[in-house]
């Protein structure tokens, strides 16, 4: 294998080889249509819509395997008279319901034959139509509908044949076309064994387009081009477990990365469902062949997905791809300072800055929001300790938005304490002062302007919470933790930020002697010299997420800080939606 193909294979430092025995089970991308059981019906109605008495008669027919495993026919009285013109199109008259049994003993009986089966697909030729008329029975009679799939032949039918081929796509075109052995009649189970014909002619043409499984039939009729609904063997022999997967182009590149909990079942999706995004459907279609990495939990495809689009730089991925630029906000180091943005803050001064910051621009929102609210500094020059004899005070002076150090050598002191507690987290003082100037701007109805004061004191009600929530994370030497899930505990182990091991323990299986066994196996962690330097913040933000789920239990925490909010943290504080409106009198 060459090298570039075995960093695409996922050998990466988590801990564990990929396809150790800790995989999750998952299902295939359900039955093969071969296995699924079809329930085809049609019914004759009054004509009118649909309503609890509009139904006249059932016809329906159960194939599995292209055998017919049961049929469904009955009449119903509906009632009401029958209009002489649907007579004279089905044959059912008044007079030949006046015996058949009403809507409320014939509906259970349906509803039992049709099932409930996940693998139960119910086939109309207009499916609109018939299942309005059955749901509309169902509700009046206080019955629920059962959650079944739902295919409808015409749409089908003109993803399958041409116009070349049939001039329209009633039942009896198609039954003549595909060399139905019943002629529809207008009659309910005459129409639904035609219809169960026509299907199956269907099914033979879509099966070489990819539509072998019953999840494909959902997106059958989308119009996906033929050449890229025949790609989806590429996805034949993809993993049904966690992973990511990478579509690689004519040139051996990879063009994009994604991840899944069954790569099989969403690799396949790219090319039987319509792809309304331009880009993607042009990568699919250029896409020469897929790759795939199978992980042990959903946790560490997650990680895997980030580290691979950083380190292959897609062209397709539009998000995560630079998640190392994430700025902090820090004090110049100087004898009067001001705020700087900086992407290489020291791992010892994460106390006393603010961040990491989702962008430069957000930074900068939140540095003129403190420096305002502080009165510091934020011209850009040098200034001495102490101003020379002629030194003079800018415009910023006058405006009470700096405390002058230009000309005053401790006039700044009281501004870089407020500006260094707001770093540290304590920003209730700015809160306050911003919810009474947006009162203030809403009650002079200067709306606009008290947006941008909302926007700014949310980004720094954000920065804060996502500071005191990583912190503890970012510092500690080791957390291990586990989330219950159906399948078993997912575990993992991570080390100053960053994901170094996952596994499941399954049941019967000592949780906490599955960790320490994982623990041991896992590569050491360095302290890292800058802020998240073990990891890109990105990732830490993942693993936080996890963390604070409500079904993850931590089995150890080395670090300084508590994993927790204290109780006047700024997460407690609720930036309104909208600017306040003013009072009515």
């Amino acid at each position: 294998m060459k090298a570039s193909e075995e960093k695409r294979a996922g050998r990466l430092d988590l801990g564990m080889p990929v396809g150790q025995s800790a995989q999750m089970a998952f299902e295939d991308l359900g039955a093969s249509l071969e296995r699924v059981t079809f329930v085809v019906v049609d019914l004759e109605t009054t004509g009118g819509a649909p309503t609890t008495h509009s139904i006249t008669e059932f016809g329906a027919v159960k194939v599995c395997g292209g055998e017919t495993v049961g049929e469904f026919a009955t009449l119903v009285n509906p009632g009401v008279p029958i209009p002489p013109f649907i007579t004279a199109l089905t044959g059912i008259s008044t007079a030949m319901v006046m015996d058949a049994p009403d809507i409320g003993a014939v509906m259970p009986a349906f509803l039992e034959f049709l099932g409930d089966s996940p693998d139960t697909v119910l086939v109309a030729h207009n499916a609109r139509f018939d299942v309005s008329h059955l749901k509309a029975a169902a509700a009046g009679l206080s019955m629920a509908w059962p959650r079944v799939r739902v295919a409808d032949t015409v749409k089908l039918a003109r993803r399958a044949f041409t116009k070349d081929e049939t001039p329209n796509y009633k039942l009896g075109t198609l039954a003549r076309l595909c060399g139905a052995t019943v002629t529809p009649t207008h009659r309910a189970l005459d129409d639904a064994r035609a219809t169960v014909d026509v299907l199956h002619a269907i099914l033979a043409r879509l099966g070489p387009l990819g539509v072998t499984h019953i999840e494909d039939l959902a997106t059958a009729s989308d119009p996906v081009p033929p050449a890229r609904r025949a790609k989806v063997t590429l996805a034949a022999n993809l993993p049904h477990t966690p992973g990511v997967y990478r579509f690689i182009g004519p040139d051996r590149a990879v063009m994009y990365v994604g991840t899944s909990v069954n790569v099989y079942k969403r690799v396949r999706q790219y090319f039987t469902a319509a792809e309304k995004r331009k880009r993607m459907a042009e990568m699919v279609d250029l896409a020469v062949s897929v790759e795939a990495t199978s992980t042990a939990t959903q946790l560490e495809a997650s990680i895997l997905e980030l580290r691979q689009i950083i380190e292959f730089d897609p062209p397709y991925n539009r998000r995560s791809r630079h998640p190392e630029k994430r700025p902090w906000l820090t004090l110049t180091d100087e004898p009067h300072p001001q705020l700087k943005a900086t992407r290489n803050l020291s791992f010892d001064k994460m106390d006393t800055a603010l961040g990491p910051f989702s962008s430069l621009s957000a930074a900068k929102r939140v540095s003129e929001l403190i420096s305002d609210c502080a009165h510091l500094r934020s011209c850009t020059q040098k200034l001495p300790e102490r101003p020379g004899s002629g030194a003079s005070a800018c415009h910023l002076l006058s405006m009470g938005k700096c405390d002058g150090p230009c000309i005053n050598s401790g006039a700044d002191s009281a501004a870089v304490e407020r500006a260094s507690a707001a770093l540290g987290g304590g920003c209730d003082w700015i809160w306050e002062a911003q919810m009474e100037r947006l009162a203030a701007l809403a009650r002079a109805e200067r709306f606009e302007q008290a947006a941008t004061e909302r926007d700014r004191v949310a980004s720094l009600m954000s920065v804060s919470k996502r500071k005191e929530r990583l912190i503890p994370m970012l510092t500690a030497p080791e957390i291990i933790a586990a989330a219950r899930e159906k399948h078993g505990w997912e575990i993992a182990v991570i080390r100053y930020g960053r994901l170094v091991g996952t596994v499941v323990a399954r049941a019967g299986q000592d949780v906490p002697l599955v960790a320490e066994a994982l623990a041991e196996s896992c590569p050491a962690v360095s302290r890292p010299d800058i802020a998240g330097g073990a990891a890109h913040i990105e990732e830490s933000d993942i693993l936080l997420g996890w963390l604070w789920r409500d079904n993850t239990r931590l089995l150890e925490f080395d670090g300084e800080r508590p994993l927790a909010l204290a109780r006047r943290s700024p997460a407690r504080h609720r930036v309104p939606k909208q600017a306040p409106l003013p009072a009515l009198h």
